[in-house]
């Protein structure tokens, strides 16, 4: 262990943002300089995101956050997860000869939530107007920005694709039939045309004017457009062939985004707060239950002892997210049940010194089949997965590496955002002509089987992997992320419990070698299950691996700075901030003063 770390812990007393590139991590800082709040810096710096990271979100993606509330001393979920659409059924799909909801593509898409969700965050909590936090998003759709060079590649391995099959997407990415150079200044006039005129919303008050945007979007010319196009679109998407969508007007005029009630557990004196089980987010919670029953404190953090305990638990706690999570408005989530010290004694137990290969969700009375069901799907062959951590959706076409984006912010009143947008990638489906910005593919997480809690239905939430955490201890509030589909809750629990049981800093925990399990059922397609798999990052040391593989792990060795995007921010009694940044993917920073 050294206390050499990558880059600096950001500390500093009047704010701090941090996120996964460094254009929107600045951007959030400014708002905060202007005298914005938390709230209104986290809008500005999502907004921005969609514009920097286009291949990880965009406006007609998702957003799930958690936040801390300082007026009123509260911590609450902000749900920006838009519900299958009322013609989505399963039966539909099985007619058109489909197994699994393709992975891009009109068929895949959920009602559009993102930007709902921010304005909803805009109005409750922040204080600065539209105007003001959307137009570093608007400028730098408008006058360009140095594209990321992964931005750049996914384009290139799409631009044939895109003027073949998607015409719309290849006007915007592709201008004048060119791929952008990396780092080329990029710009997307569409899009800022687009947000200049929801800036531009009318309204006697600052909150009438937000509400008129949101109206705007979901019932105006944002609506006009997506479903002037809708009505005669027919795409290609994964599936090899082409298809129409099932979105319609009544699906988007009728959603809001929504407030509502973390999931939270105790562990060594913090709390931990996640999203329901609507989202992967309670797995981490059900990790954090079996894992309270070994001393993770005196193993090397870093050694094959820490590193089999944690992939183990999470196997188990993974195997209970495919058997029982979904949307709790339409199915029963035994949650209490799975967090109870009863249930988690005697999963404990299941954890030996050897890798388990099999699919082990636990028994909750009453819910048999579903546990028995997961078990059945999973011995499914739906091919070779690839062991790269990704939320694929043209995975066939390009690089394999797509995600999401991940921001934290903290503002000197204490405030606190952890959010996770996703979905709306350029690679997830066309751009809707006009708007400079194509629709999600979220449907993707449902299943075509009837009877599960992630069956595809009317007005269900996907069972997400998008997964933003907050903690508390003695006044110490944290807030962390990553993207990282699947493993988003595994890379967020390795570093929690490395800062938690070892002193290690945020910046030198975010430092140390990262892995992950793909033992159990993938969240995109084609849903691949690869038994006893699991990746790690080469800086462990040739020992380790040669003791995990040697318990029975199937260990890939990724290349080294690979793994996870990590960033968090802190609050400490007296006003102290702290925030940190991977230097993974080297774009992702901390910035405060």
């Amino acid at each position: 262990m050294t206390d050499f770390t990558t880059r600096p812990e950001i500390r500093g007393t009047f704010g701090a943002v941090t996120s996964t590139h460094w254009i929107a991590s600045a951007v959030g800082m400014r708002i905060l300089e202007q005298g914005g709040n938390a709230f209104d810096a986290a809008v500005a710096t999502g907004l921005t995101l969609q514009v920097v990271e286009p291949h990880l979100n965009g406006p007609a993606g998702d957003m799930p956050a958690i936040f801390y509330r300082a007026d009123a001393d509260e911590v609450g979920v902000l749900c920006a997860q838009g519900v299958a659409p009322e013609a989505a059924t399963a039966e539909h799909y099985t007619d058109l000869g489909l197994t699994l909801v393709p992975g891009s593509g009109l068929l895949s898409t959920v009602v559009p939530g993102a930007f709902d969700g921010w304005m909803l965050m805009l109005r409750d909590h922040g204080t600065l107007s539209l105007r003001e936090v959307i137009q570093p998003a608007i400028d730098y759709a408008r006058d360009g920005h140095p594209v990321l060079p992964r931005v750049a590649g996914m384009i290139d391995g799409l631009a044939e694709y895109f003027a073949q099959e998607w015409p719309t997407s290849a006007e915007v990415w592709t201008p004048g039939g060119k791929a952008p150079e990396p780092h080329a200044l990029f710009k997307n006039p569409d899009l800022a045309a687009t947000y200049d005129r929801l800036a531009s919303s009318p309204g006697a008050t600052r909150e009438a004017r937000i509400d008129a945007a949101r109206a705007e979007w979901r019932e105006g010319f944002v609506a006009d457009a997506i479903f002037d196009y809708l009505k005669d679109a027919e795409v290609m998407d994964v599936s090899g062939k082409k298809h129409a969508g099932v979105l319609t007007r009544s699906d988007m005029a009728e959603w809001r985004a929504t407030f509502e009630t973390p999931l939270t557990y105790e562990y060594h004196g913090w709390r931990v707060h996640k999203t329901q089980a609507w989202s992967q987010g309670p797995v981490m919670l059900q990790a954090l239950a079996l894992l309270k029953g070994f001393d993770l404190a005196a193993m090397d953090p870093n050694g094959a002892e820490f590193i089999h305990t944690v992939i183990e638990a999470m196997k188990l706690a993974y195997a209970d997210r495919e058997a029982y999570y979904g949307d709790p408005d339409f199915s029963e989530v035994p949650m209490e049940v799975l967090l109870s010290d009863e249930y988690n004694d005697a999963r404990r137990g299941l954890i030996t010194d050897t890798a388990s290969l099999d699919q082990r969700p636990g028994g909750v009375p009453g819910f048999e089949a579903q546990a028995e069901a997961y078990i059945e799907r999973a011995a499914r062959d739906f091919g070779v997965g690839d062991v790269m951590a990704q939320e694929p959706t043209m995975a066939h076409l390009t690089e394999k590496r797509g995600d999401t984006v991940h921001l934290d912010v903290v503002d000197c009143w204490g405030n606190m955002v952890s959010a996770t947008p996703s979905g709306g990638w350029l690679q997830s489906n066309p751009v809707i002509p006009g708007l400079g910005f194509p629709l999600n593919s979220r449907a993707q997480m449902f299943w075509l089987e009837e009877g599960l809690p992630t069956s595809l239905g009317p007005k269900r939430r996907p069972r997400t992997t998008l997964t933003p955490s907050l903690a508390e201890k003695a006044g110490v509030r944290l807030a962390f992320g990553t993207p990282g589909g699947d493993q988003q809750d595994q890379w967020q629990l390795i570093w929690f419990l490395r800062f938690v049981h070892h002193g290690l800093g945020l910046q030198e925990c975010m430092d140390q070698p990262l892995f992950h399990s793909m033992h159990f059922q993938s969240s995109f397609f084609p849903r691949a299950v690869m038994p006893g798999e699991m990746m790690i990052e080469p800086n462990v040391g040739e020992d380790v691996i040669a003791e995990l593989r040697a318990r029975g792990h199937k260990v890939t060795v990724a290349d080294p700075w690979t793994i996870g995007r990590l960033t968090a921010a802190m609050w400490e009694p007296g006003g102290v901030m702290r925030a940190a940044a991977t230097p993974r993917l080297m774009q992702a920073y901390a910035v405060s003063r």
